[in-house]
């Protein structure tokens, strides 16, 4: 039972970067909107349309799969200009159809998450299905604004749950407005699935509510990423290390924390790329190595660290293309892992912004087949769990294809995560109305987010 006692500590430590319940959270725009939302009958159960291959047995997960979160996001349709306001009945019964036979494919949604009897984490094929609610918003989609993260009450999630585990692999809440429009929220498990695999299972729902063939079926089979025999552990790992906390840096969070969302423009990156290529140390830099950095080197002086705290960097990389062989494009589950950078406050500090850039390059240039390989031998061996004591993990959702599934009204005019992120972690989303633009979504001490606020300033 050792892993299911490792992954149910795993769900205390980190659940704080995927909760809403954050009761001192304070959100800095003085105008949102108070959404007003009115669930309609009890949440249904949407089974497959007919039994799956693997009903009845139990679905292997990879170590990988290794993700304790809930990816939360919304998607915003605007009524359809040739046909007004969208028929409740036909919106519910076209999503409820489609993802019945959606479900038929992505058969691991349609089950129940539980331990093996050697405590493995697996998915229990059972059928079950999907958790599907209808709701009724008493403003006009045209209100909500531009930031997502106000829509919390947009995405249903399951009151019963106790744990990560329990937590349906899917739930989908379908939101109708005044005057037209919807947002459908879904809430799925990150422990089945990351954000690639998450979009082309919404583009794939989407195809088939528009009467359209699966274009690329999921690939299903993820022992192709069983650990080695024996296993092989051939790098050290940091990532899973824990930091001393010399800093107190659990107290800074028992004042109110503000959210906030900064956005980087062509010329701020731009900007920034000059800075930590001007001494030469760095030849040449990504907009996410760049902005990472930044990000991480003002955070921590915003904190006031002492210096002599150790201090970690998390980022998420996308191993797909960086298995030998790739993974097949349609793989469904998790693709991606960790990998990390440790310095101290005072280098980050005190050091050019190309030291920072430095190690995150040197972090995702580590991430080859034989690390990725190591990391899942890693796991199996080791059973870890990732704390997050003065560490920031960063992950990106610029290169997923958020705003393309139309499900027969259109494509969303607005994507993104429901609620503010945790205190550790900072989202990089695509800017809704322009390209070559970023917003960095993150949590923040109110006592340090002015001076944060100053070093964004550039």
């Amino acid at each position: 039972m050792a892993r299911f006692s490792i992954n149910l500590y795993i769900t205390l430590v980190v659940s704080r970067l995927a909760s809403k319940s954050c009761s001192f959270l304070e959100q800095t725009n003085n105008n949102m909107l108070e959404l007003n939302v009115e669930i309609r009958g009890e949440p249904t159960l949407v089974p497959p349309a007919e039994d799956t291959i693997e009903k009845g047995n139990l679905y292997f997960l990879s170590n990988i799969d290794n993700f304790p979160l809930k990816i939360t996001t919304v998607y915003c349709y605007r009524p359809t200009e040739n046909e007004g306001n969208i028929e409740e009945e036909k919106l519910v019964e076209v999503l409820k159809s489609s993802l019945s036979k959606v479900l038929v494919h992505y058969y691991p949604l349609a089950g129940r998450l539980t331990t093996d009897s050697e405590g493995r984490l697996v998915v229990d094929c059972t059928d079950e299905g999907a958790v599907f609610v209808e709701a009724k918003a008493h403003c006009t989609i045209q209100e909500i604004g531009d930031d997502t993260v106000a829509m919390a009450e947009l995405v249903y999630e399951s009151p019963t749950a106790k744990n990560i585990i329990e937590v349906p692999p899917l739930a989908a809440q379908v939101t109708t407005f005044k005057n037209g429009g919807f947002v459908l929220g879904l809430c799925m498990n990150h422990l089945i699935l990351d954000g690639r695999a998450a979009m082309d299972f919404i583009n794939s729902w989407a195809e088939i509510a528009r009467g359209l063939s699966l274009k690329a079926p999921p690939f299903l089979d993820r022992s192709i990423l069983r650990a080695r025999n024996p296993p092989k552990i051939e790098f050290p790992h940091h990532e899973y290390a824990s930091i001393e906390d010399v800093s107190n840096t659990d107290d800074l969070y028992n004042e109110n924390v503000i959210y906030k969302s900064f956005c980087f423009e062509y010329e701020k990156i731009q900007k920034l790329k000059m800075a930590a290529m001007e001494d030469g140390i760095v030849d040449k830099c990504s907009t996410f190595e760049v902005v990472s950095a930044f990000i991480w080197k003002s955070r921590t002086q915003a904190l006031k660290l002492r210096y002599d705290q150790r201090v970690k960097y998390v980022l998420v990389v996308d191993g797909r293309l960086r298995f030998d062989p790739p993974l097949p494009e349609n793989y469904f589950g998790n693709g991606v892992v960790i990998t990390s950078c440790v310095t101290t406050a005072g280098d980050l500090i005190e050091k050019p912004l190309s030291f920072a850039v430095g190690l995150i390059q040197e972090a995702i240039q580590t991430v080859t087949d034989r690390y990725m390989r190591s990391v899942i031998d890693y796991v199996e061996v080791k059973q870890p769990y990732l704390t997050m004591t003065s560490t920031l993990l960063i992950t990106t959702w610029t290169r997923l294809s958020l705003d393309t599934m139309d499900f027969g009204w259109g494509k969303p005019f607005l994507v993104g995560p429901a609620y503010a992120p945790g205190r550790e972690l900072a989202i990089f989303c695509p800017n809704p109305k322009e390209k070559n633009v970023i917003d960095v979504l993150l949590s923040f001490p109110a006592s340090s987010m002015k001076i944060f606020e100053e070093l964004m300033n550039i």
